[in-house]
């Protein structure tokens, strides 16, 4: 019944909703919120504004790192938004807790955490207001452009001072000055042809491991299910990973490697006959099994892939 929404009690009720809303926000950026709150000011009529919710796990036993990281994620987003000059009674940051609102999850069908929704000022979510997080990851910046997407507002985010790489980088010059200066008289290091085949080495893995995409990306750590505590390390997409399986695609490269440079090393040198055929044997067990291992990771995220 249409006309109930611009009835006086409907008025009342919404101004009522809109003030205790801005006094939550006034109090913090994110609004907690358990199944009652959430019914009342998120899913019932009448409403006028958008509200974005975090559903997650962040209590200790839930052992859920990646919802503590996006939330740091999250909670950096609303202060943009609740400490910018465009900030309005519009749109609101909230979150629902697995331990505070159990039944929210059941209520929604939601059995993974952390999930981000947008639910509009009218009608009901659509596909496009549950954010991607496993083929987008759960940035600040991502956030808010899937934000403008769905609400057309903007939010520019501004994050506090983080002088940790300022001071990383100051402390490898200072190393690297140090050892120059240490070994002034002495620097054939430098024309050393392993030393700068290890250093491109460590590049081509961080590179070919997709360090890059994580950085641009900040997709979580690894995955665990609420439900059952199973945590995945190995995203199922070919569209997205885990910073987890970045790294073991890193250890599995460089073992590869390794075994290259054995059979190459058992091929070229020119020692005892018998030590040789060992180092062939390791250097051939090394790619076989991690290649094969490799291979595997590749078919469960190419499903389509011709293996026949």
């Amino acid at each position: 019944m249409p006309f109930l929404l611009f009835s006086p009690s409907a008025q009342n009720l919404l101004s009522e909703k809109v003030d205790q809303m801005m006094e939550w926000s006034s109090r913090r950026s994110v609004i907690r919120m358990n199944g009652d709150k959430f019914r009342r000011y998120v899913k019932a009529p009448p409403r006028n504004y958008s509200v974005i919710v975090m559903f997650t796990a962040l209590q200790p036993q839930r052992q859920c790192s990646v919802c503590r990281q996006a939330n740091e994620e999250y909670q950096v987003l609303a202060n943009s938004w609740r400490y910018s000059s465009a900030f309005s009674n519009k749109l609101f940051f909230t979150v629902v807790d697995y331990d505070e609102g159990a039944d929210v999850f059941q209520q929604l069908n939601m059995n993974s955490a952390p999930t981000f929704m947008h639910f509009p000022a009218k009608g009901k979510p659509k596909r496009a207001d549950s954010f991607d997080l496993q083929r987008i990851g759960f940035a600040s910046e991502q956030l808010a452009k899937w934000i403008a997407d769905r609400t057309d507002v903007q939010i520019r985010v501004f994050r506090p001072p983080n002088y940790s790489g300022t001071i990383a980088l100051a402390l490898l010059v200072s190393l690297v000055g140090g050892l120059l200066y240490l070994r002034r008289n002495n620097l054939e290091f430098i024309y050393n042809k392993t030393g700068w085949a290890m250093a491109a080495l460590c590049v081509v893995f961080a590179m070919t491991s997709g360090q890059m995409w994580n950085h641009i990306r900040g997709p979580p750590y690894a995955h665990k299910n609420p439900q059952n505590g199973q945590v995945s390390y190995i995203h199922g997409s070919s569209q997205a990973q885990f910073v987890a399986e970045s790294h073991i695609i890193l250890l599995l490269n460089a073992a590869i490697t390794m075994g290259m440079v054995l059979l190459n090393e058992a091929a070229t040198s020119k020692g005892d006959v018998g030590k040789r055929r060992i180092i062939c044997l390791v250097g051939l067990g090394l790619v076989v099994f991690f290649f094969s291992f490799l291979l595997s990771i590749f078919r469960s995220k190419y499903h389509g892939y011709p293996y026949r």
